[in-house]
């Protein structure tokens, strides 16, 4: 027997506050982190390539992109794509964020091997730091473990997704910050589009991703 209208809206909400609380229960454990991914991403040279597999590949797709937005230049790579050869489209000066939140994934950890033995920097974003994968890095960022039953059957990827993409996105408005990249820049390079037409004024405070005044 089907359920009813009443049975399937508390469905509904039951999902949408056990991903809130997943992603809230990110703060006040992962800033410091978030600072020191960032800190490194401006080191480099090169660019940051993500990647990962799966819903973590969208993920990392994801996060290329708003890295990209942001003023931090990023690419998406597949892991199987770059084991069939998209490898040789990183360098020693880029620095590779992969993500995998149970670290099992046999292609991201035979991936990060292989891109540590060439001298490639690999930060490992997962909730398994004693995972293979983790292991293969250069530095290991452990997540928050999901709440219970925040993912159905602890199997499908829903709040731990969000929660992946909630730490992205500190990490792209942060670098943001550190580089001093506008809104205005954002406009610069995003000139189609909803944001290309309501642009920035040039020297607009409010352009800014720090408040004046604020430390950083």
């Amino acid at each position: 027997m089907s359920a009813g209208d009443d049975d399937l809206t508390g469905l509904a909400g039951a999902v949408l506050a056990r991903e809130s609380r997943a992603v809230a229960a990110l703060t006040g454990k992962v800033e410091a982190q978030i600072v020191a991914v960032a800190r490194q991403i401006l080191g480099i040279s090169g660019k940051v390539v993500t990647t990962g597999s799966g819903t973590s590949g969208i993920m990392a797709e994801r996060l290329a992109h708003l890295l990209s937005v942001c003023g931090t230049p990023a690419v998406y790579l597949p892991s199987m794509d770059a084991l069939h050869g998209g490898i040789g489209a990183i360098t020693a000066s880029d620095m590779v964020l992969a993500i995998s939140k149970t670290g099992r994934s046999t292609e991201l950890t035979t991936l990060t091997d292989r891109l540590v033995r060439r001298g490639v920097e690999v930060v490992a974003l997962t909730e398994n730091a004693e995972s293979p994968f983790a292991s293969a890095a250069t530095t290991v960022v452990a997540l928050p473990p999901t709440l219970a039953d925040a993912d159905p059957g602890d199997m499908i990827a829903m709040a731990s997704t969000l929660a992946v993409g909630a730490w992205g996105d500190a990490l792209a408005v942060v670098a943001m910050a550190l580089r001093g990249h506008t809104l205005h820049d954002v406009v610069d390079s995003h000139p189609a589009g909803g944001v290309g037409a309501r642009g920035i004024r040039p020297g607009d405070e409010s352009a800014r991703v720090v408040a004046p005044g604020a430390s950083s």
